[in-house]
């Protein structure tokens, strides 16, 4: 008993806490969080588990491994919010155990606990495992990858071939499952982050490129187990698709995702608050650690910027691409932490800056609840688009007390400095980041549902009143897949289902159809003899075929 590390449960009890509750505490969010858990539904509903399906079609745009797990969630705990949101949550719990475990033999226990707060207490990192988004589950296969590959690359002189092999293969095994999850980016990462390090710091060999030959056979092995299937069962196309959507995807900009090239340095700034103010001193500064901790510093540095450029490089710009950073940026937290528990001192810049960064994020947050108690006064800066201004009419409850949640991160930012000095660096580390993960859940609890009532709502009621009719509802100029998931359309019965203009115009059109258009496609819907207006709510406007 004396050799059990208790962390190992203490971090499991505390991620639980700020994981699993609320999860199915507001609707998915259009596109990606709806996007999967339709696709995961529709499994369950044809029991078609090798094809991802939305809108009963091929969805060639990611592989299932991620859908597999969502629609497993839903068997046994219904076709909800919750139940699509559950994988990540568990994703969570392991990612901190991990990077504990990892944490801890590299340094010490106290290490791998900073690695752990810093994560925990970190606003996108923590804000994703609440989700039902892919990527959680993508980033921590190719982090534990590349972390085997590490382990490869010591080369140890007492370690046996077997040994050596095996870490390869359990490697391989991984980007595998991460190209199962997303797609071959899931190795690519890991093989531009091999190629950087080995080439920058002049470490390339013929062995090494044979061990990472072996490495990327067992991760297309793995991949093969889907892929191979697939293209075996229902020929090429399939796969054909696939990879025409990721090449497009990088070459262009993705349904208006773009964005300037430092979209993703300024995401990571914020929205890694507070742990990327500590990353900065690590990122730009070398530190004299000796043999592993230095190789494993530079490993994290490669994989950082690595995926940092790349989708900086690529066209569309959409948050969640860089959320493979948040694990070696918060490992460079942890190390700018350590050296200031050695020194006994923490910079002056870095509390000046978590002051300045959590007043100011303080203050949007203080200021919601005003805004939205005299949302009137902002509609004069959306007078030209009609949508926002509709969405702005949503009936939504803020109260002065909500503004509590922004002045709470203001006061544990200013406080910060008050509690390192009077109770020590240690205290003062754990007091920030649980603090802030304790705003984030305030933030999920009150403030994400309002939210969520300006941006979708009145659609989303509409859906859900349909669920016992049986008809046809679709979109009208916009892309969504909330209607299928919150009206749990049923397999359609007529082969022109999907075709709009045989809903609209069509003669022998089996049952009711219903349109939800935004407002500035009110106009060309009036304008459909066969479409008939029932009502328009907060930007949207609902129409029933005649």
């Amino acid at each position: 008993m004396k050799n059990i590390d208790w962390n190992y449960g203490f971090i499991v009890l505390l991620s639980a806490a700020f994981f699993l509750p609320f999860l199915g505490n507001v609707h998915l969010f259009d596109w990606d969080e709806i996007n999967f858990a339709e696709c995961a539904r529709e499994m369950l509903v044809t029991g078609n588990y090798l094809r991802p399906q939305i809108n009963y079609a091929p969805f060639w745009e990611k592989p299932p491994l991620f859908i597999w797990f969502q629609a497993l969630s839903m068997y046994f705990f219904g076709i909800n919010e919750y139940a699509a949101r559950l994988p990540n949550a568990i994703c969570g719990i392991t990612t901190l155990l991990s990077i504990y475990h990892l944490g801890k033999k590299l340094y010490d226990k106290t290490f791998g606990w900073l690695w752990v707060l810093a994560y925990i207490g970190s606003l996108l990192p923590h804000l994703y495992f609440k989700s039902g988004i892919i990527d959680p589950w993508f980033n921590l296969f190719i982090f534990l990858s590349l972390i085997f590959l590490i382990q490869e690359n010591k080369k140890e002189k007492d370690s046996s071939f077997i040994i050596h092999h095996s870490l390869l293969i359990i490697g391989g095994l991984f980007s595998g499952l991460a190209i199962l999850t997303k797609g071959p980016v899931g190795y690519l990462i890991v093989a531009l982050t091999w190629a950087a390090k080995t080439l920058i710091y002049r470490e390339l060999s013929f062995d090494k490129i044979k061990q990472f030959a072996l490495f990327s056979i067992t991760a297309l092995l793995t991949a093969s187990v889907w892929f191979g299937i697939e293209i075996l069962k229902n020929g090429t196309w399939f796969v054909q698709e696939f990879i025409t959507y990721n090449i497009r995807l990088a070459k262009t900009e993705d349904a208006g995702h773009g964005g300037f090239f430092g979209y993703h340095f300024v995401i990571l700034f914020f929205g890694c608050f507070p742990a990327s103010i500590f990353a900065l001193r690590a990122l730009l500064r070398g530190y004299n650690f000796l043999g592993e901790k230095v190789d494993f510093t530079r490993w994290m540095k490669m994989l950082f910027w690595v995926v940092l450029i790349l989708f900086s490089l690529v066209q569309s710009k959409i948050v969640h691409y860089s959320s493979l950073c948040y694990l070696p940026l918060t490992f460079m937290s942890a190390l700018t932490l350590k050296s200031f528990l050695d020194d006994l001192k923490v910079v002056q810049w870095t509390k000046t800056l978590v002051a300045v960064v959590g007043v100011l994020l303080g203050l949007i947050l203080a200021a919601l609840p005003i805004i939205g108690q005299n949302i009137i006064l902002l509609k004069k800066f959306a007078a030209n688009d009609a949508f926002a201004l509709g969405n702005m009419d949503a009936q939504v409850t803020w109260t002065n007390a909500q503004s509590l949640i922004g002045i709470f991160l203001i006061a544990t930012t200013l406080v910060f400095p008050i509690v390192i000095k009077m109770r020590g660096i240690l205290r003062g580390y754990i007091f920030l980041f649980l603090t802030t993960a304790l705003f984030l859940q305030w933030v999920l609890i009150f403030d994400v549902n309002n939210i969520e009532a300006y941006s979708q709502r009145a659609a989303l009621d509409f859906y859900e009143s349909k669920q016992t009719e049986n008809c046809y509802i679709r979109t009208y100029g916009f892309k969504s897949y909330a209607h299928l998931f919150y009206t749990k359309m049923q397999p359609p019965t007529d082969k022109n289902y999907a075709n709009e203009s045989w809903l609209l115009r069509g003669t022998d059109v089996d049952k009711p159809a219903y349109f939800v258009g935004k407002i500035h496609d009110k106009d060309p819907m009036d304008s459909i003899p066969t479409l008939q207006f029932l009502y328009q709510k907060n930007g949207f406007v609902f129409y029933k075929r005649q």
